[in-house]
């Protein structure tokens, strides 16, 4: 059992209508058909969102995702309308709101690895293989692969994991092209972002899209290569062999596997509230992954 330790009430806006709510945004319907997406500062672990929010974290998964959808324009269109508060809304929705089409979704998270690790890492060690992709003996926990693959999965419902699943298992739930269409989009986007984070000393270990139709063109997604969707990794402190420092919520996963936390992982208890110096630590890292990729500061 798992899902949110204190599920909030969806703030209500006249003209809006609330869709959904999500582990970190609250979706909304406009009078004109359009989504408006509002990016809250919740911040989830072990399939958990917490009782304790990270200060500015909704605001930079925004304007992160804003400076990333520019930077892939050329590849792939964005579903981003407008970034102008709705009448009537709180004004801490500025700079964490996105008015954005509606779009008829694909089923699938398309996820890009350049790097194994995470889930699989998991399955590699047990069959040599990430959704089904043969890979080379000899790699361990952050080896670079000799080619970025995609290694699709199938949506979860909060408090669920996301399922690996094969490239053929896509082809055969949204068809031969579209599942063409989504691989070729996903890897095009990832090895754009992988070049463009080396420049800036870091590495895209992996990266997650979703990718919806407006009419028959495929349209980018909900965020895009944000710490909350991506492994990023100093590319300075690279070393195969071990899990990598990372520009994510580490701080948060370290500190309620450890003992200070008390909390037991595999029991049906929520977690604990985090402690101040953790909430520090994961904004700051949130904020530095947001200044090293733009190249802006954090204001």
């Amino acid at each position: 059992m798992s899902g949110f330790v204190e599920k909030p009430e969806p703030i209500q806006v006249p003209g809006l209508v609330h869709l959904h709510t999500g582990k970190v945004r609250e979706l909304y319907r406009n009078e004109a058909g359009d989504l408006v997406m509002v990016a809250s500062d919740r911040i989830s672990a072990y399939d958990w969102v917490l009782p304790t929010e990270i200060p500015d974290k909704g605001r930079v998964l925004t304007q992160l995702s804003l400076w990333w959808f520019d930077q892939l324009a050329d590849l792939v269109p964005h579903h981003v309308l407008s970034t102008e508060l709705p009448a009537g809304a709180p004004a801490d929705w500025a700079g964490r709101t996105l008015v954005c089409k509606s779009l008829r979704m694909a089923p699938v998270e398309c996820v890009a690895r350049g790097y194994l690790t995470g889930s699989g890492l998991a399955e590699y060690r047990e069959s040599r293989t990430v959704c089904g992709l043969a890979l080379p003996e000899g790699l361990v926990d952050g080896s670079e692969l000799p080619a970025p693959i995609f290694t699709p999965a199938t949506k979860a419902a909060v408090g669920e994991h996301d399922e690996n699943v094969s490239y053929e298992e896509v082809a055969r739930q949204v068809g031969a092209d579209t599942a063409a269409q989504l691989r070729q989009a996903t890897l095009a986007a990832y090895t754009r972002a992988r070049d463009v984070a080396r420049d800036r000393g870091i590495i895209l270990a992996d990266t997650k899209f979703e990718f919806g139709f407006d009419g028959d063109t495929l349209v980018v997604a909900d965020e895009v290569l944000t710490p909350d969707s991506s492994r990023f990794w100093p590319a300075d402190q690279w070393e195969p062999g071990h899990a990598q420092p990372s520009y994510d919520k580490q701080y948060v996963r370290d500190w309620l596997t450890s003992a200070e936390s008390g909390w037991d992982r595999a029991s049906e208890q929520p977690p604990p509230a985090l402690p101040q110096r953790v909430v520090d630590a994961t904004r700051a890292k949130y904020v530095e992954a947001y200044e090293r990729l733009t190249g802006m500061s954090w204001s």
